[in-house]
């Protein structure tokens, strides 16, 4: 019942805005504050340009500080305008986009596996009777971390933060959940490890579609999202195959006599805590990886998140003034 809550909220939304809004849009209004306004702010200021709304493009950061090698990094070539479109061939030269990549790679993809081998991770740590639960945590947690992931929404009138921001808060549990299960391995540690990893994954996916029309233009995100989740496939491949590895490397080769076709085949079964714990070790570094590229991304990207709330503010200004 809460869940069918939670679905029809939706569809009370923009009655709701609508109704707010009877009686802010009059036409002579919209004529007043219109993009040729004279006493309109100008929303970026340069010491050597002036621009108009018309002609506003991609620009970058032509001042870098002198004799700073992390400031030269972070500066360079990074966007001060969100919405911009960007074809696939801009998009893969686009420095912003490969943390953007990373982090996604070492973030979300990295929980997509963990969810993906959750029954032999049980079946390893001998908590097969809790797996319907870890099942059930994993899924409901997921689904509230994509609920969460609205939140800057509702914010951004409050909190003037980067949605790319939210992002990197929201793999902070990720590397925290992989230690807490590589260093204990009881059952609680494992709900508790699989409900973080639920949230943070499910934040991430559902926050991805807005990052990536922010930040490479609403127009383009049918492809550039497309180029974006090709990182799922590719890491589960490889974060499949760690797994494997070690599971192979710390297991028990068995003989298994097949009754109907008479086939004898071997397998191999690991049970313990060696079977997963160096695999939540690497899979802990990874994630590190992938916070660290989206702390990248929003020191890159704040800039531009601030301008867009300058001028969603000074809007919503002349909106109440008028």
């Amino acid at each position: 019942m809460g869940a069918m809550a939670l679905l029809t909220l939706p569809l009370i939304i923009p009655a709701a805005s609508s109704c707010s809004s009877v009686g802010t849009h009059d036409p002579d209004t919209e004529l007043t504050f219109n993009h040729n306004d004279p006493q309109k702010p100008l929303l970026l200021n340069h010491d050597d340009h002036t621009e108009t709304n018309g002609s506003m493009a991609h620009k970058t950061v032509e001042w870098q500080p002198k004799g700073c090698c992390c400031g030269t990094i972070l500066d360079k070539g990074c966007v001060l305008v969100l919405g911009e479109e960007h074809s696939a061939k801009k998009l893969i030269r686009c420095v912003d986009f490969w943390l953007y990549y990373t982090a996604y790679f070492c973030g979300a993809t990295v929980g997509l596996v963990y969810s993906n081998n959750l029954g032999q991770i049980a079946q390893s740590l001998q908590c097969q009777p809790q797996l319907t639960m870890l099942l059930a945590v994993y899924s409901s947690c997921s689904f509230f971390g994509r609920l969460l992931s609205a939140l800057p929404d509702f914010l951004h009138r409050r909190v003037s933060f980067a949605r790319t921001g939210w992002l990197a808060v929201a793999l902070v549990p990720m590397p925290v959940a992989f230690f807490l299960m590589w260093k204990l391995h009881d059952v609680n540690t494992l709900i508790a490890g699989t409900a973080l990893i639920g949230l943070s994954s499910g934040f991430i996916f559902a926050a991805a579609v807005s990052v990536t029309s922010e930040l490479f233009g609403p127009n383009s995100i049918g492809v550039n999202h497309n180029i974006l989740i090709t990182n799922i496939p590719l890491g589960s491949l490889l974060y499949g195959q760690i797994a494997a590895l070690v599971y192979d490397a710390n297991g028990l080769k068995s003989t298994v006599l097949d009754n109907l076709t008479g086939t004898v085949d071997t397998m191999i079964v690991c049970m313990g805590a060696k079977c997963y714990s160096n695999t939540f070790f690497v899979w802990g570094c990874i994630t590190v990886l992938g916070l660290v590229s989206s702390i990248a991304l929003f020191l890159r990207t704040r800039q531009a998140y601030a301008t867009a709330a300058g001028q969603s503010s000074c809007k919503h200004h002349s909106q109440v003034l008028s």
